[in-house]
């Protein structure tokens, strides 16, 4: 079982501590969301994973080993900060890329192969770098991340210049990677795509981690005492209730605020001996306005 621990890591760059005594833990088959805003020391804290940046103190292991170079080869890593060579050829930068994963010629031309072609890109492998937009580059750094079969990936904004279409590839291929029990350890400022693909959140803000869970256990925790209903009949009766500190009527829904939320199934069997109801469950907060209201001042 693959899994990787942050345990305990800090990291300063002179007197600022970008990062803050940081614990967490990711396994396989999990999508784990690793969000703040900027500055936050989300990079900083990817950088000490990929061994790339020391930590000043605590512990990073990987498979119950302190990360060290020779177990890099498992990792896959997209950073937000792209890094191909705009002279090569796509064809030429792969195989190098492949083989500096310790891939055979013939293991890296047919996963190349079969990548380009996944991607519907494969008449762009005799092109150089930099005469692909920055959309189709982003799909080649993709190819690169992933193209060795890594137990583990690191995608640091893998959504960055691609349009709708390839967005949903690239979602689906990381799904698919979820279900063969790769760590999938996804950073991302767009919440919308986090709530969408993570099982696990991990939230920084100012170099410390300020939220950590399932993304059920965290939208249960942010939820309010609200009920979104959607009825038919006169629903006059409801600001009446005890337990009701306020209701906002439209039409035919309600938004119902409730002064604890114990008072939730009091609320159904009043409003459906009134009322025909069609739609009753509580009003989540979303995972960016979670986001929003934990990290201040400080913007995504």
């Amino acid at each position: 079982m693959s899994y990787i621990v942050v345990k305990d890591v800090v990291k300063a760059f002179d007197d600022n501590v970008a990062v803050d005594r940081v614990n967490f833990k990711v396994n396989n088959g999990e999508i784990f969301g690793f969000l703040g805003p900027n500055g936050a020391g989300k990079t900083t804290t990817i950088r000490m994973i990929m061994n790339i940046t020391m930590p000043d103190s605590g512990e990073i292991l990987f498979d119950g080993q302190l990360m060290k170079e020779s177990l890099k080869d498992n990792i896959g890593y997209l950073p937000e900060e792209r890094g191909l060579y705009p002279k090569m050829k796509v064809q030429d930068i792969l195989e190098f890329l492949g083989n500096l994963k310790g891939m055979s010629l013939n293991d890296v031309r047919r996963a190349i192969d079969h990548w380009l072609g996944r991607l519907e890109i494969d008449s762009w492998r005799d092109k150089k770098i930099e005469e692909l937009s920055k959309g189709m580059q982003q799909k080649i750094q993709f190819v690169a991340t992933i193209l060795h079969d890594p137990d583990m990936v690191i995608f640091d904004e893998p959504f960055s210049g691609l349009d709708p279409i390839n967005v949903d590839v690239l979602r689906d291929i990381i799904l698919e990677m979820k279900a063969k029990n790769k760590i999938v350890f996804f950073s991302t400022h767009v919440m919308e795509k986090a709530e969408q693909l993570c099982d696990e959140i991990f939230l920084i803000n100012g170099g410390k981690g300020v939220l950590d869970g399932t993304l059920t256990e965290i939208k249960e925790k942010f939820s309010e005492n609200e009920i979104f209903l959607e009825f038919e009949g006169d629903p006059g009766f409801i600001k009446n209730l005890s337990y009701v500190s306020k209701v906002d009527i439209k039409d035919h829904t309600a938004v119902i605020a409730l002064k604890d939320i114990q008072s939730r199934r009091q609320l159904l069997t009043d409003v459906t001996t009134k009322l025909d109801i069609t739609s009753f469950y509580p009003k989540e907060k979303t995972l960016h306005e979670i986001f929003v209201s934990q990290v201040g001042g400080n913007h995504a």
